[in-house]
C-alpha cells in the first residue's frame, strides 16, 4: 500500500505517525503547494491531507487512489461528489478535538470577558510598578455567572462548550437543528439578541455560510463578545471587523479564517493593537492529546477501509 501524506507540517513537529508508517510505504511532505498536488499523489492509493483542496483538477490523474483520509472532522476541502463518481472513498475524524476546541474557547471567552490582555499590559508595560496604587480595576469585568452565553451548533464541541460555560454559572442559550432539552433552545436571531457571549460551531455548509453578517451583528448588544470556532466563511469577516470598530460589538476571538494564513489586506489586520481582540492561528483542535487521537483514528480509518468495514466514511 502507497500513502502519500501531503501536508504533515499542519498536524506539528511532534507528532509520531507510526501507526500510519506501519500500514504501507508512506511518503511524507511536510507541505504541498496546489500545483504540486497532482504529481505528488499520481501514484497513491491512500491520500492524507489536512488543508489542501482536493478535487478532479489535481486528482484526475490518481488512477490508483481508493482512499482520502481527512485529518480533521470537516471536510469542505474535498469535491464529494468527484470523488463519488469516481469510486474514491472518503473518511473524517470525528470527535477528537472536542475537548480541545472546547478548552480554547472558554479560554478565549475568559480572556475576553476578564479584559485580561488590558491587565497584563498594564503590569508588563511598567505602568502597574509606576502607579503606587496597589490595585487597577479598569477596564470593568464581568463574572460569567452574570451572563448569557449562546451556542451556534449542536455537535459535540458545541455541546462540551455548554457544559462548561454552564458549569461556570452561564445561562446557556443554543440554536441547532435538533431539539434541546438540557438547556433553551432558540433560533438565530433571539440568540443574538439576548447573549453576552456567542460561540459558533458550526461545519461550513451552503446553509451555514455568512450566517454571522451585518444583520446578525446589528442584533447583538454593544458588549456582546463574538467567538468564532468553526470556519471562518461562517461570518462575514469584513462585517466582523468593522462592527468592531465602530463599537457595535465588544469582542472578538477568532481562530479561523475564510483564508489561512490570512493576507495583510485582510479586515481583521486592522484589528491587532485592540485588547477585547484575541486571535489565534487555526490552532483550538491541536492539543497533544487530540492530534495523537487523530493520528490513531486516521490508522483505524486505513485498516478498516481494507478490511471492507465502514469506518467514519463520508463518501
Amino acid at each position: 500500500m502507497k500513502i502519500v501524506i501531503l501536508d504533515i507540517a499542519t498536524l506539528g513537529e511532534d507528532i509520531v505517525l507510526d501507526p500510519i508508517r506501519q500500514l504501507g510505504d508512506t511518503i511524507e511532505y511536510g507541505t504541498t503547494a496546489p500545483e504540486e498536488i497532482a504529481v505528488r499523489v499520481r501514484d497513491a492509493e491512500v491520500v492524507i491531507v489536512n488543508k489542501l483542496k482536493l478535487n478532479e483538477s489535481n486528482l484526475s490523474e490518481a488512477k490508483n487512489l481508493k482512499l482520502i483520509c481527512v485529518t480533521a472532522t470537516g471536510y469542505d476541502n474535498i469535491d464529494t461528489d468527484y470523488c463519488r463518481k469516481r469510486g474514491i472513498a472518503l473518511c473524517n475524524v470525528p470527535g477528537y478535538s472536542t475537548d480541545s476546541v472546547a478548552q480554547l474557547t472558554l479560554s478565549v471567552g475568559l480572556c475576553l470577558v476578564n479584559r485580561l490582555t488590558s491587565y497584563r499590559e498594564y503590569v508588563h508595560s511598567g505602568a502597574y510598578s509606576e502607579s503606587g496604587v496597589a490595585n487597577r480595576l479598569t477596564p470593568v469585568y464581568h463574572e460569567l455567572s452574570s451572563l448569557t452565553w449562546g451556542i451556534v451548533g449542536g455537535g459535540a464541541i458545541g455541546s462540551r462548550v455548554a457544559e462548561l460555560a454552564s458549569a461556570l454559572g452561564s445561562r446557556i442559550l443554543v440554536c441547532r437543528r435538533q431539539r434541546e432539552s438540557r438547556y433553551e433552545q432558540v433560533d438565530l436571531e433571539e440568540l443574538c439578541r439576548r447573549s453576552d457571549v456567542i460561540s459558533l460551531h458550526v461545519p461550513l455548509s451552503n446553509t451555514t455560510r455568512g450566517m454571522i453578517g451585518e444583520k446578525e451583528l446589528s442584533l447583538m448588544k454593544p458588549h456582546t463578545i463574538l467567538i468564532n470556532m468553526a470556519r471562518g466563511a461562517v461570518t462575514d469577516e469584513a462585517a466582523v471587523a468593522r462592527a468592531l470598530e465602530e463599537g457595535h460589538l465588544g469582542g472578538l476571538g477568532v481562530d479561523v479564517y475564510s483564508k489561512e494564513p490570512f493576507d495583510a489586506d485582510h479586515p481583521f489586520c486592522r484589528l491587532f493593537h485592540r485588547d477585547n481582540v484575541c486571535l489565534t492561528p487555526h490552532m483550538a483542535w491541536g492539543s497533544s492529546e487530540a492530534r495523537a487521537r487523530c493520528v490513531k483514528i486516521i490508522a483505524d480509518n486505513i485498516a478498516a477501509f481494507y478490511e471492507e468495514k465502514i469506518f467514519n466514511r463520508i463518501v
